[in-house]
């Protein structure tokens, strides 16, 4: 005896035929479709979201043997969708352990009696859509369970407060997310070796301003705040921005470097969303010189960053830091023009003082011998932070090549300096951050 046929004709391990069954029997064309796309950058938050919403729901898995998956293929009789097991995909969030998203799913439930069909479909571009099916009668049911997403994905948990850029990450365990969460070292306020008047700067214009924008916004006056620090390679510009994110821990900082500008309007976004954000744009003068010495694409990137920093709404609360070792090859428009940058800060060389901190940092665990702190400061004039604490790491191989006993000596730095000065040759010099005055100074000679 032949055995009856579904009323989907597709047999009952299809997606039609539960969705059908769910909805008494309705067809696929009766349901009224809503459709939501969602950016990669907030797939782990909806996920979130999905699974606080659909607490007491089950999700379904799919499979098709053509993609991509919507709900209007799901009546498809040459290619159907079928049941299968769920596929989880594992997202770094910064967190001990992974969040697991849906690639392909489908949730059929209820809200105020009325049967709803969720579908989510994560696309190859990192998008993913979903599509909440309802029948004609039960469409303000759905808007109210759309409501309650929206609510739930305004909390923003996953990203809020880390350090992340905009990258696809696939890491050694086989994780993967188009957004990459970097575990900043921790930066003490003792380890930002800079001049008194730049940290008071820098006070006044991150800590005190972040402190005073609520009352400043409640004025009238703008939240967004837009620097720029510049100085010689090596003097601690993005040192001093991992002090900066981790003094501010509510804040979510995002960096952009130079390769990933053409993607500065989802970072804008990110920023908008995950505020109070900072916003670190790494060398800045590679977009930003000269228009006379700019193509059409550099221009093009050029005139987005001031749009995109000029159009921001005044009441954002995202600080932008604009970093160059080169500030004369700037764009007027971007370094003078208010309201895109408010305020420069210079990161100068280290002098006398600072170099003597600087040795005392990153001289760690060793004791330096006091003939040698002096003379080690004497001889690094023109030096910088990046310079300093390569200096002390070569002279603690020097120091436990001859037994590691007692304090650092002045001959071991004598081997460092010469290795890094001399030997290395003037190319070394500029890599490691120092002026090229540094080997014609008569005093740089050891003396005993």
């Amino acid at each position: 005896m032949a055995r009856k046929k579904n009323s989907s004709q597709e047999g009952p391990g299809t997606a039609a035929a539960a969705v059908e069954r769910h909805f008494g029997d309705q067809p696929l064309a009766n349901l009224v479709v809503i459709y939501r796309n969602f950016p990669g950058t907030l797939r782990a938050d909806l996920q979130r979201s999905l699974d606080t919403v659909l607490a007491d729901g089950r999700p379904r898995g799919l499979f098709r043997s053509r993609t991509p998956v919507r709900l209007a293929h799901l009546g498809e009789r040459a290619h159907p969708v079928t049941l299968a097991p769920l596929e989880l995909e594992e997202l770094d969030v910064g967190g001990a352990e992974p969040l697991r998203a849906l690639r392909l799913a489908m949730w059929l439930f209820h809200r105020d009696e009325e049967p709803l069909l969720l579908l989510l479909a994560a696309q190859d571009d990192g998008t993913v859509v979903l599509e909440l099916a309802s029948l004609p009668g039960g469409q303000s049911s759905a808007r109210e369970f759309l409501a309650g997403l929206d609510k739930e994905l305004a909390r923003a948990l996953s990203y809020r407060g880390k350090a992340l850029s905009l990258e696809a990450d696939f890491a050694a365990r086989g994780l993967s997310s188009p957004v990459k969460v970097h575990r900043l070292p921790s930066v003490g306020r003792d380890e930002v070796i800079l001049p008194e008047r730049t940290l008071k700067l820098l006070e006044r214009n991150v800590s005190d301003f972040v402190r005073q924008r609520g009352r400043l916004r409640r004025l009238g006056m703008p939240a967004r705040k837009g620097l720029l620090f510049y100085g010689p390679p090596g003097t601690g510009k993005t040192h001093t921005i991992r002090y900066l994110a981790g003094l501010l821990p509510d804040h979510t900082t995002l960096a952009v470097t130079a390769d990933q500008v053409t993607r500065l309007h989802q970072y804008i976004q990110f920023a908008r969303f995950l505020q109070p954000a900072i916003l670190v744009i790494e060398d800045v003068d590679l977009i930003g010189r000269d228009r006379r010495e700019m193509g059409t694409q550099d221009e093009m990137l050029l005139n987005e960053l001031l749009n995109e920093m000029d159009g921001l709404r005044e009441d954002a609360e995202v600080l932008f830091i604009l970093t160059t070792n080169r500030p004369e090859e700037l764009e007027a428009a971007l370094s003078s023009r208010p309201g895109r940058v408010d305020q420069a800060i210079e990161f100068p060389m280290p002098d006398d003082e600072g170099r003597r901190k600087l040795i005392q940092l990153y001289s760690r665990g060793l004791q330096v011998e006091p003939r040698a702190m002096s003379g080690a400061v004497l001889k690094t004039g023109g030096a910088s932070a990046a310079f300093i604490k390569e200096l002390m790491r070569r002279s603690a191989q020097y120091y436990l090549r001859d037994g590691g006993k007692g304090k650092l000596q002045p001959a071991h730095l004598d081997q460092a300096l010469s290795e890094m000065v001399f030997e290395g040759g003037s190319l070394n010099l500029k890599l490691l951050g120092a002026s090229q005055e540094m080997a014609r100074e008569p005093a740089f000679r050891w003396t005993d």
